[in-house]
């Protein structure tokens, strides 16, 4: 290979079988097949399919490759073969130099030996010698944070505290490749600074590959992005464009039809509600309800979903002691969540109305609106939960205010 290029994949093709009978005589005859020196079948039997089919990339020194796709796409069966854990159906892989991997929680780890003694087999099937190791030992117990614990069985041991072994055992090998498969979403956040910092410290000198669903991490590290989707290469190349392609993907397989289910006795709808709003600022709803009780205690949340399904923002005003009284009448309320600090993008927004003493939805719109934020192409600022202001008024005083017709409770 050129000597920057650290890795090579060329036409790599991996398939697995759904019936698990079928997968044994499919092993045998394959390996038979090896055996006499020939090769094992490289078309689809009864039951099988493509995990990875015909992927092709090259990573060099001091580049970043972003793995990403949904759930069953062939991200982890690549890391794998990759790693050397299983060998493709078709193609050629090309490693050059040593190979630092954490593919899964505690992978290479024996849960019985201690952490110690984990440290010094791992190191020694990467290749180190036992001096080698004493050396980098202090190192890697002290990046892990394992100093009361390096003697204790690793079977004892957290998630978190395994991969934080897992990840400074794999980086202080100082390695030329580096495959890293979604370790980082089980580190809290300090750690995950402190991998951050090491990778920075590493990366001109190494090849990473980096399987992750969190876009943001992504953005942050990768220089580019492979998007698989059911084992087949969707995009390859620039993050920004790789990242839009993943959330168009995301967004085909998420329900995003709008749904609302009001109580017997109530009446409510959506009077208004911003469609597009600036980094920093607050979303403004209006709702109308109408109940024929009056409900002393009323909780009001506010949810906006991203592409990928998943909740960006959860504000509640029961967790803020912000809760309403709405009468026995035409109620408007009026919502300020914010401010807000989304990456740039398109938001479906639910919204709900509980009645805290008997905990009974009045109202329930689930993605009734949607909204458009002008906000970062990745997220710049930590999370803070967002704040929500409610107020009320009746329908009379909101339809001389605003021109809404108080018909909207009727």
């Amino acid at each position: 290979m050129d000597s920057e290029v650290l890795v090579r994949v060329d036409g790599v093709s991996k398939k697995f079988c759904r019936s698990l009978k079928r997968s044994l005589w499919y092993g045998v005859t394959d390996t038979a097949a090896d055996i006499l020196g020939g090769r094992s079948s490289n078309h689809l039997r009864t039951d099988e399919f493509w995990a990875v089919d015909d992927v092709s990339f090259e990573v060099a020194r001091g580049e970043c490759l972003g793995l990403i796709g949904r759930n069953g796409a062939g991200k982890t069966t690549l890391l794998k073969m990759l790693n050397g854990l299983i060998k493709p159906d078709a193609g050629r892989i090309e490693l050059a130099g040593r190979v630092g991997a954490l593919i899964s929680l505690g992978a290479g780890f024996n849960p019985i030996l201690t952490g110690r003694e984990n440290i010094y087999v791992n190191g020694s099937v990467l290749g180190l010698s036992t001096k080698e190791i004493d050396r980098k030992l202090p190192e890697i117990v002290e990046f892990a944070e394992l100093r009361d614990f390096i003697d204790t069985p690793v079977q004892s041991y957290s998630a978190g505290m395994q991969v934080r072994l897992g990840f400074a055992v794999a980086t202080a090998i100082k390695p030329d490749v580096l495959l890293l498969d979604e370790v980082l979403a089980v580190g809290d956040v300090a750690f995950r600074a402190k991998c951050y910092e090491r990778l920075a410290q590493i990366r001109d000198s190494a090849a990473f590959i980096l399987v992750s669903h969190d876009t943001d991490q992504i953005a942050r590290v990768c220089s580019k992005v492979l998007l698989l989707n059911t084992g087949h290469v969707r995009h390859l190349g620039d993050v920004g464009d790789g990242i839009r392609a993943y959330q168009d993907l995301a967004r085909q397989y998420v329900s995003t039809t709008p749904h609302e289910q009001i109580a017997p006795d109530t009446v409510a709808s959506i009077v208004s509600c911003d469609e597009t709003i600036a980094d920093g600022t607050a979303l403004n709803i209006s709702l109308s309800i109408k109940t024929n009780e009056a409900v002393d205690v009323a909780d009001v949340r506010v949810v906006l979903w991203g592409d990928d399904g998943q909740a960006a923002l959860d504000a509640y005003t029961r967790t803020q002691g912000s809760s309403v009284r709405l009468r026995p009448d035409c109620n408007v309320l009026e919502l300020a969540v914010g401010p807000l600090r989304l990456k740039r993008g398109r938001y479906a927004i639910s919204v709900a109305v509980l009645d805290r003493s008997n905990n009974r939805h009045l109202y329930w719109g689930d993605r009734v609106r949607t909204v458009d934020v002008d906000g970062p192409t990745a997220a710049a600022v930590s999370y803070t939960p967002p704040l929500m202001c409610a107020s009320i008024s009746s329908g009379d005083d909101q339809a001389s205010q605003s021109g809404v017709p108080p018909s909207r409770c009727t």
